[in-house]
């Protein structure tokens, strides 16, 4: 089976955090997000992997290495998620793709999902839920009909996953920027079925604001979300890296994850997570933040 990552986004919204890595190189539990999607996507079957990276492309290089199996592909100039889709056409197999946004945390059944796609026999799927604060897609007796009409019945929440059988990107303009969506719009147009997943009784988050990363790691640590297997063993509510650097007077409250760093005497620490290489000076007080290194907020 083959999937593809996209992990070219600039991630504005959690500058100036991005100003240290890309989005999906943010540890989750002190391990890359990205490197976790890939390994999870081993597991389930996927042993040919695509990602693509744009933004501080060289650190997402430098991360993936030689994993087996893995293409990475490097844009000069953003293409977007459509064109991103585009450029690895020429490496995509004769068979169904799985795309998956590379800045997702989620509990998707993604086998089912495949076997979902390959029974509706349509070129497109998409895995959607009810989530509220991004419900706009419309969908009617399992089929997507706009993207765009937030007064029609049926309104839920696309998850960024979807299915493709590659040969319908064939007409995306090779070597220009394209918006996937926007391609689905004309698809939808032209009268082409887009078949609509329901992704229920799962847990779903982007990563696109400072809150939702925070959020994320309490619910790990509160054991209020599942920790995927490719997840380490850690303890909670306290996540240390073995290499982290911590006198015995440091404060640990509520929920904290720590990397490689350096805690001095005094501090105190309360639903933070610090990255790696980072120095908390004596008599710190952290509570809610991103502790990056980069004006941590």
């Amino acid at each position: 089976m083959q999937a593809m990552i996209l992990a070219a986004g600039v991630g504005t919204r959690l500058l100036p955090h991005t100003l240290i890595r890309p989005k999906p190189l943010f540890p989750i539990l002190n391990q890359p997000l990205l490197l976790l999607t890939i390994k999870r996507l081993q597991r389930l079957g996927f042993d040919h992997i695509m990602v693509n990276c744009h933004y501080m492309r060289g650190q997402i290089v430098a991360a993936i290495g030689r994993i087996s199996g893995v293409v990475v592909l490097e844009e000069e100039t953003i293409l977007g998620t459509g064109g991103g889709l585009r450029a690895a056409f020429k490496y995509m197999k004769d068979e169904p793709l799985l795309v998956t946004n590379g800045d997702i945390y989620h509990t998707v059944q993604l086998d089912e999902f495949y076997r979902h796609h390959v029974a509706e026999k349509a070129p497109v799927t998409l895995a959607m839920h009810n989530y509220t604060r991004f419900n706009s897609v419309t969908v009617k007796d399992g089929k997507i009909t706009g993207f765009d009409n937030r007064d029609e019945y049926s309104q839920l929440a696309f998850t960024g996953i979807h299915m493709i059988n590659p040969e319908i990107l064939i007409n995306i303009e090779p070597d220009s920027y394209s918006c996937i969506i926007d391609y689905y719009r004309k698809l939808l147009n032209d009268g082409v079925d887009i078949s609509c997943y329901r992704a229920e009784d799962c847990f779903w988050t982007d990563m696109g604001t400072p809150d939702d990363y925070l959020n994320l790691h309490q619910g790990l640590l509160k054991n209020d979300i599942p920790c995927w297997l490719e997840v380490k063993t850690v303890r909670k509510p306290f996540c240390i890296d073995l290499k982290a650097k911590l006198p015995a007077n440091v404060e640990l409250a509520n929920w904290v994850c720590i990397g490689d760093a350096h805690i001095e005497d005094g501090s105190h620490l309360e639903r933070v997570v610090v990255w790696d290489d980072v120095h908390i000076p004596a008599g710190s007080r952290l509570v809610d933040v991103i502790a990056s290194g980069q004006g941590d907020q």
